[in-house]
C-alpha cells in the first residue's frame, strides 16, 4: 500500500535558513606595518560570532595571548578600518569585510 503525503499548493515556499539569522560573521583581517612582522603573518579570516563589530574583532584577537595581547592591549595605537575606511570600535561588520588594522606610522 503506498501513501500519498497531500502538500498545499497554495502556500507560498519558505525557506527556514534563510529566515534565521546568520550565527557567525566572516572577516578578512589585514596587519599593517608592525603588526605585520609582530604576528608573523599579513592577514588572515576571522570567524566571529554575529552580530559583530570592529571592537569584538580586536577582542578575539586580543584574547589570543602573547603578541597579539600585547600590541593590541588598551590604550595601545591601533586604528581599525572596515574597507578601506576609518571605523571606530562600534562598526558593524558583514560577511567578507576587510578589516585592517593600522599602528601609527611615521615618514619624510
Amino acid at each position: 500500500m503506498e501513501t500519498t503525503i497531500a502538500r498545499p499548493t497554495d502556500a507560498p515556499f519558505r525557506d527556514d535558513a534563510a529566515a534565521q539569522p546568520r550565527a557567525s560573521v566572516t572577516v578578512n583581517v589585514v596587519y599593517l606595518a608592525r603588526l605585520r612582522d609582530a604576528f608573523g603573518r599579513a592577514g588572515e579570516v576571522l570567524v566571529l560570532p554575529a552580530p559583530a563589530h570592529a571592537s569584538d574583532a580586536v577582542a578575539t584577537l586580543r584574547a589570543r595571548g602573547g603578541a597579539f595581547a600585547a600590541e593590541l592591549a588598551p590604550g595601545r595605537a591601533v586604528r581599525v578600518a572596515v574597507n578601506h575606511a576609518m571605523a571606530h570600535d562600534d562598526a558593524a561588520l558583514h560577511d567578507g569585510d576587510e578589516v585592517a588594522l593600522l599602528p601609527p606610522v611615521t615618514g619624510g
